[in-house]
């Protein structure tokens, strides 16, 4: 089953998140061990994670690598799959700080 995923797929308005998530549209990179990068966008952001748009397989449970402009590589996991939209749990969460100079840079 291609688009069998592990954990539910969260509606927009889960109110079991648990941080909180802003919506952001902005290109990225993503890859997983041993490929090359390929293009995201990265259609929301939370401290713990971000939801994705690509065209690229991915599978829940992969680690990945989050590349934004101007920011070091991001270790995250993919948590959950649905055809080209993903979720993925970064290994660290990110500093507040950081959160929101993603989010201001997702804004220009």
């Amino acid at each position: 089953m291609e688009n069998a995923v592990p954990f539910p797929i969260p509606s927009e308005e889960d109110e079991s998140r648990r941080a909180l998530r802003k919506a952001v549209t902005m290109r990225a990179q993503l890859r997983d061990r041993g490929t090359t990068r390929f293009e995201i966008e990265v259609v929301d952001l939370s401290v713990t994670g971000f939801r994705a748009n690509t065209g690229f397989t991915l599978w829940p449970g992969t680690t990945v690598w989050l590349t934004m402009p101007g920011l070091a590589a991001l270790e995250a996991v993919v948590a959950w799959r649905d055809k080209t939209r993903y979720g993925c749990a970064f290994a660290k969460p990110l500093h507040p700080a950081v959160f929101d100079h993603i989010v201001a840079l997702s804004r220009r």
